[in-house]
């Protein structure tokens, strides 16, 4: 499963009431779960800053993670910025088996 981390920005529609932004919450999570049942969430954040909301999640390809995203713009009233992200350890791992640099140092 590749990682992936999304920013996501409400627009002020979505930003009703206190208690609004928990129900939509609650109502994005179910239909990401319905439509998307192989995702699975790792944290998610209320952050401040130019985002609202950090979420870390696991999917099994980036068409996945686009449909995740695709569906808290469109039933959240958000923007999202989603990027794919390697672990260290599994980072170092590649590193190691890519060939050394054919570049001569000088």
């Amino acid at each position: 499963m590749a990682t992936f981390i999304m920013l996501t920005r409400l627009s002020h529609e979505a930003m009703q009431s206190p208690r609004s932004l928990e129900n939509l919450s609650h109502q994005i999570a179910e239909h990401v779960r319905r439509e998307c049942p192989h995702v699975h969430w790792q944290a998610n954040y209320v952050i401040l800053g130019p985002a609202d909301y950090l979420d870390i999640f696991t999917a099994p390809d980036n068409a996945t993670a686009t449909k995740v995203a695709t569906i808290i713009r469109t039933f959240g009233h958000a923007t999202t910025e989603i990027w794919a992200a390697t672990e260290w350890k599994q980072f170092v791992k590649l590193i190691r088996e890519l060939p050394p640099s054919l570049v001569a140092s000088s």
